[in-house]
Parts: C-alpha cells; structure tokens; sequence
C-alpha cells in the first residue's frame, strides 16, 4: 500500500503507517505535479494546500481514500469522491478540546479587556476603571453548532453557572445534561454571547450578516473558531460600531488563504479589526496545539489501517 503526504502532518502518522507496513511518500509538490502522480497511490493526506475539486477528483480515481488531518472538508468535494469510490476521512475529535479552550480564553480575553490592558501597563497606564470587565456567570451563551467542537466549548463552560444553548439542525437530542437546544428564535432573543462552531457549506458561507445581526434582541460578544467566511467582516464591523455587537474574538478570517496559512492583509476591513480594542486576534491556531497535533495523527492513522483493512 502507497500513501502520498501532499501536505504536512504529524510525524507519528506516518511512522503508525510505516510500523504497518504501508509505503509513505513525502514529495515536495504543486498542484499539477500532484495530479500527475496521484494515480499511483492507495491514499493521500492532505491538510488544505490543495482543493480536491472534481477536477483533482478525476485524477486520483485509483485512490481509496483521502485523509484530512483536521476537522473542515470544504476543500474536497465529497459528494462526488464518494460517488467515485473514494472515501473522505478526517479526524474532528482530534482537536476539539483546543478549540474549545481556545474559544474559553477568547471569551475571556474579550470580556475583560486583557489585550488592551496588557498592552496599557506595559506602555506605563494604570486605567483600572476604563477596564472593567463582566462575568460570563449569569449570562446566556447560544453555542451554534453542537458537533465535536461546539459540545467541546459547551462542557468547558459547564464552571461558569451560565446558561447555554444551542442550535443545532442536524441532531434532535442534547448530547450535554446542561445544554438546551433551541430554535434560532431563542437564540435571537435571548443570547449575550454567540459562538460559531459550523462547517463553512453554502448555508454557513456569511451566516453572520447584517440581516442575522439585527435579528438578536439585545447586543451581544460573538467568538468564531469556526471558518472565516461564515461571518462577513464589513457587516460585523457596522455592527460592532454601531453597538449592536459588543466585542469580537476571531481565530478564523475572511481574508485567509485556501492553506490557512496566510491572510490577505491589506482590506481595509482588515486593518479596522487590527486597531479595534474590542477585537481579538489569533491565526488560525484554535485547533493547533501540540497535544492536539498528535491526537490527530494517532486517529487519522487509525481510520487509514482500517480502510486499508490493516489491523493494529
């Protein structure tokens, strides 16, 4: 069995496949270069460098599966893999307790002004009034997505004695005793704090916009560790400016690259949320710490024996 690693991984992926005898390849490659060899292999991993479209797709018909290490498989058109006998692997259990601490820590971060206060000591300012901060105690947290991630966020928030919800359209029972699914209407009415936790689909693609915005009764935090593109950043900057949104915690951006690797920094837009105190940054990074790196590697591994009928 032959496995090409277009993208990079965890070394203890590969080295699980090696221990079983599978032939892993790691070639420095484009896209073309890619689809030229792809027919020799039994399987790739890839992460987000390259889109598995339908024209990637045709290439690679001898291939039995794709792994993504990560959660997101927007970049692979999966439908049509799966029409094509290829099946479509990832590992979304694997990085979602960094998500979910990643999201805590934007939360609080936003709540009680560390960036700015932080940055304010260290320029000489002792402003303790003018950084004030809230408690999330009390509050209703509205959880948009309910999967590995979402439920993730949800049982770290368990500690807090708030009150949360979610919505969720594909599941019809709360996996979490302390979580109550809802309609989008509660959420409208009764949210202080929204987290995205979704796939970026066509439904998802500016899910936050002006229209979604108005519709929330009272002003609200929003955190997205979701994808950049489910939130329209112009229509959240109106709404931030305007005090309809409160403060925003953002590791994922509208202007990224299809890797994730870059962003596009030159967007006004861009450049408003970079000198906004009620905005915090990260790069993409929720997902990313070093135990969830090797999570992932050890499930992905996994489901690749299994589909290359390998027993451990």
């Amino acid at each position: 069995m032959k496995v090409l690693f277009a993208d990079s991984a965890h070394p203890l992926l590969s080295e699980t496949l090696v221990k079983y005898g599978v032939d892993c390849h790691h070639p420095e490659l484009t896209r073309e270069s890619a689809k030229e060899i792809l027919n020799q292999y039994d399987g790739v991993v890839i992460r987000s460098r390259f889109k598995f479209d339908r024209e990637m797709l045709d290439a690679s018909k001898q291939l039995k599966f794709i792994a993504r290490v990560g959660a997101g498989m927007e970049n692979i058109d999966v439908a049509y893999a799966e029409s094509i006998g290829i099946a479509c692997l990832n590992a979304p259990e694997g990085n979602r307790n960094a998500v979910g601490e990643h999201a805590l820590g934007m939360l609080l971060g936003l709540l009680n002004n560390m960036i700015r206060a932080d940055r304010e000591v260290r320029e000489g300012q002792w402003r303790r009034e003018e950084n004030r901060g809230y408690e999330i105690e009390g509050k209703t947290v509205a959880i948009i997505g309910l999967g590995n991630n979402g439920s993730a966020f949800a049982k770290i928030l368990q500690g807090f004695d708030c009150r949360v919800i979610a919505y969720d359209p594909f599941i019809d029972k709360s996996p979490l005793h302390h979580v109550h699914l809802c309609s989008m209407d509660e959420v409208f009415e009764t949210a202080d704090i929204v987290s995205l936790h979704v796939p970026l689909k066509d439904d998802t693609h500016y899910l936050v916009d002006n229209n979604w915005i108005e519709k929330f009764h009272k002003s609200f935090w929003i955190i997205n560790t979701a994808r950049g593109k489910c939130l329209k950043t112009a229509d959240l900057i109106e709404a931030i400016q305007a005090g309809k949104i409160l403060g925003a915690g953002l590791d994922v951006l509208e202007f990224e690259a299809l890797s994730f690797e870059k962003a596009d920094t030159a967007p006004l837009e861009f450049q408003w949320l970079t000198q906004s105190d009620q905005v915090v940054l990260s790069p993409h990074i929720a997902g990313w710490t070093h135990e969830s790196n090797t999570k992932m590697a050890r499930i992905l591994a996994s489901r690749i024996l299994a589909k290359l009928n390998i027993t451990e």
